[in-house]
């Protein structure tokens, strides 16, 4: 085995993060995994509040983007409080336009919009390829949508030589329009023309999107799907770096990986409820998996949208129900956390520097950037306490500005948050490094939310 004496739970994340360069495959492998550990997939479309049982497992998917899947205890009845893991699966990336055909000097080149908020230069001198999903169709007249990754580089962003620019190393500033544009291959004249003739005398149907995209990049996908070109009416692709998340470091303790914010928090949720039995009392275990955390939550996949306060309504019909559900229930939002870097230790309040590999990182803030509190982190280390863990601290310089999570936006549903997440290191990058220890820290945290939080919370008194 390549990583024989590396933490288990970290390689099992290298193939869960390897096999999702887009959250649509984040979450069709989470959905894999949740079935293999006996999870049973229900719709919103349906009536499944009326199936589903005490002691049954159960997961759903909405526009393949964002996934929720619940525990019922034995004892379940309506007003049962959840306990709930909050993650997102998307990462900054570039976004393949919706016109994308570009020509330029003899190259051809592919349009692309930011997605998030990316560390733009490390993506340049990559290998990159493509991922996404497409809508194509059907031999019965129909349509589908199923997802595509080209397993090889075909993409592109290269500097500008030195001797060209003398100054780049002191001014790192992109034109994210003119100067991230991938280069996906050379113009063949003759071919294109060609090409270009022959649709000439086509009718071009208003669902159709070949005349908006290379031709050879149109051929390439349809390869990959095993449909004719013209079978394709419409996709949603990003470009990924093709180089495989590693483990690293002198003893295999660092993770260097693209998309680990926040695709870590992912699959420890996924991991923890597959891994956790339906309790005969307690809490409803649940995981949500959104996304669009990158670019603000408000869509009908993040974590604005109504998929938890759906699955409230739904499993508490009446108001009095719905009432006893949310004041018993607990949210762990869980996000990637700053490490301290070492060569930029003054950019860390100096009380608050959590290190890789020093466990789990509570997540604080004066102005609610951050939902916890007092009461919150006191029930997370108590759950932590449960496993035999470590806590670590973070909060931001008051002369910097703070990011911020989901949980924000789900604490407007009154249930009772906190904001956690694992240590790392150049967050947003096309690669990042984490602790591989820490995945296992996030996973025990979660299964002890599952097995003990109505315990624990049992013994604290505020109300």
């Amino acid at each position: 085995m390549l990583y024989g004496s590396s933490p288990e739970a970290a390689t099992r994340f290298l193939s869960f993060v390897n096999a999702s360069p887009t959250p649509f495959h984040a979450v069709h492998n989470a959905a894999v995994r949740l079935e293999k550990a006996g999870f049973s997939k229900i719709r919103e479309k349906d009536e499944w509040e009326k199936t589903v049982k005490p002691g049954g497992k159960y997961y759903f998917t909405r526009n393949q983007a964002a996934l929720i899947a619940f525990t019922l205890p034995k004892s379940w009845k309506a007003g049962t409080g959840l306990s709930i893991v909050g993650t997102h699966v998307d990462s900054p990336n570039f976004r393949v336009r919706p016109i994308s055909k570009r020509e330029k000097a003899g190259y051809l080149q592919v349009a692309v919009e930011t997605y998030g908020g990316g560390i733009w230069h490390s993506w340049l001198d990559r290998d990159l390829s493509i991922a996404g999903r497409i809508i194509h169709s059907t031999k019965n007249g129909g349509y589908e949508s199923k997802l595509v990754k080209v397993d090889r580089p075909i993409l592109r962003i290269p500097t500008l030589a030195i001797h060209l620019d003398r100054g780049v190393n002191d001014n790192l500033k992109i034109n994210q329009e003119t100067e991230l544009l991938p280069v996906l291959g050379i113009v063949e004249n003759q071919l294109n023309a060609k090409k270009d003739e022959a649709k000439k005398n086509e009718k071009i149907s208003a669902q159709s999107v070949q005349e908006n995209h290379h031709s050879d990049l149109m051929t390439l996908l349809a390869d990959e799907m095993n449909v004719a070109a013209d079978e394709i009416y419409d996709f949603e692709l990003s470009l990924y770096d093709t180089q495989p998340a590693v483990l690293g470091g002198l003893n295999n303790e660092f993770i260097f990986s693209p998309r680990m914010d926040n695709l870590v928090s992912s699959f420890c949720a996924v991991e923890a409820l597959a891994a956790t039995p339906a309790p005969a009392t307690g809490n409803v275990s649940v995981i949500a998996l959104f996304n669009h955390e990158e670019i603000g939550s408000v869509s009908t996949t993040g974590a604005e949208s109504n998929l938890i306060p759906t699955l409230l309504a739904r499993l508490n019909p009446s108001p009095t129900e719905h009432g006893l559900s949310v004041a018993n229930s607990f949210l762990v939002s869980c996000d990637m956390a700053h490490g301290v870097h070492p060569n930029y230790t003054s950019k860390y309040e100096e009380g608050h520097r959590p290190m890789l590999n020093g466990g789990v990182v509570v997540k604080t803030n004066a102005k609610q950037r951050y939902t916890s509190d007092a009461v919150t982190t006191f029930l997370v280390k108590a759950l932590v306490d449960k496993k035999g863990g470590r806590v670590q601290n973070f909060e931001v310089r008051n002369d910097m500005a703070c990011g911020s999570t989901i949980g924000p936006f789900l604490s407007k549903m009154g249930i009772r948050s906190v904001d956690v997440g694992n240590p790392m290191l150049s967050m947003h990058s096309i690669r990042e490094t984490a602790g591989a220890h820490d995945v296992q820290a996030c996973i025990d945290l979660f299964e002890s939310l599952f097995e003990n939080f109505a315990e624990v919370d049992a013994t604290l008194k505020v109300d």
